[in-house]
């Protein structure tokens, strides 16, 4: 190689250099205004995310009922007179008891049924398969109002009024077609040579499926059971109409009591609603590792 090409090539690199200065970005970086632009929208959202829950936890503070109406005057007076009064005046732990109850109730069986039921479809081929999935999703076309009087005959004739298990049941048959839909998608994403992989070692139909397919789905039951304690611990219209006894209130229906025909204490309403979303916020510490996973897996197969 002569003296002029190496000169040559030299004087390319310091044009290339000369016209590019820095380095250069590459695929999937963003440049410093994006990445602001980006930041500043997600901060953004974030705090009007937060701001009804800070805005009710401030008006919870405030000791009298019009308080809302005069935020401003909150700041002088804050007391935590409301929580005492909802924690030792009245039945607030009968009503956290009822409403554990019926949530955990209803998540339990809301999704072994829904997880039985999701696995038979993904793995099995019955006459009217593709049908029984699709009925599972008519039945969530019925408004509320429509199916209040027939249940409620229902459970009348079974003697289930005004009990745990008949509110339960219910809230199954709303829980149930959904997670068995969204365990369906999930388990259908497993392979299937996990299934003869427990044939072959000797497993039961519902062995394989206890043993092998369970552990793997832990995604999927955990969004299932979000949304059956969710659906549960805040249902309102099934509650107030099979629930009579007072004691036996949910935490939603109780919330009801501090509403009369002529007046709503609303400072007592919104230190119970902080109350209220204390048992929710725990248990979705508790499953939201598996969260996320659950809420995208299902999705990649249909």
């Amino acid at each position: 190689m002569s003296t002029t090409t190496v000169e040559t090539s030299a004087d390319v690199t310091e044009q290339r250099s000369a016209g590019r200065p820095g380095r250069a970005r590459g695929r999937g970086e963003r440049g410093p205004l994006a990445s602001l632009v980006s930041h500043g929208v997600l901060i953004g959202a974030g705090l009007i995310a937060l701001f009804p829950i800070a805005w009710l936890v401030f008006l919870s503070l405030g000791p009298d009922k019009d308080d809302y109406l005069h935020p401003g005057r909150i700041w002088s007076k804050m007391t935590f007179d409301n929580y005492a009064f909802v924690l030792q005046d009245t039945n607030f732990f009968d009503w956290l008891k009822s409403s554990l109850i019926v949530s955990l109730g209803t998540t339990v069986i809301g999704v072994l049924i829904a997880a039985t039921t999701g696995y038979a479809v993904s793995r099995m081929r019955f006459p009217g398969y593709r049908k029984f999935m699709w009925v599972l999703l008519v039945t969530q076309m019925f408004p509320v109002a429509v199916l209040m009087v027939p249940m409620y005959q229902i459970l009348s004739e079974l003697q289930l009024i005004d009990t745990y298990l008949g509110l339960i049941l219910v809230y199954c048959s709303t829980a149930v077609p959904y997670c068995a839909w969204l365990l369906k998608g999930y388990f259908d994403t497993i392979p299937f040579e996990i299934d003869e992989a427990g044939r072959v070692d000797g497993l039961t139909p519902f062995g394989t499926f206890a043993r092998l397919i369970l552990p793997l789905a832990k995604p999927g039951l955990a969004v299932a059971a979000f949304y059956s304690f969710i659906t549960a611990f805040g249902e309102v219209a099934f509650a107030t109409t099979f629930l009579l006894d007072d004691e036996k209130y949910t935490l939603a229906v109780g919330l009801q009591s501090f509403v009369s025909e002529h007046d709503a204490q609303r400072n007592l309403m919104a230190a119970t609603a902080v109350l209220i979303a204390i048992p929710v916020s725990a248990f979705f510490y508790l499953v939201q590792k598996n969260l996320v996973t659950g809420l995208t897996a299902g999705g990649t197969k249909g």
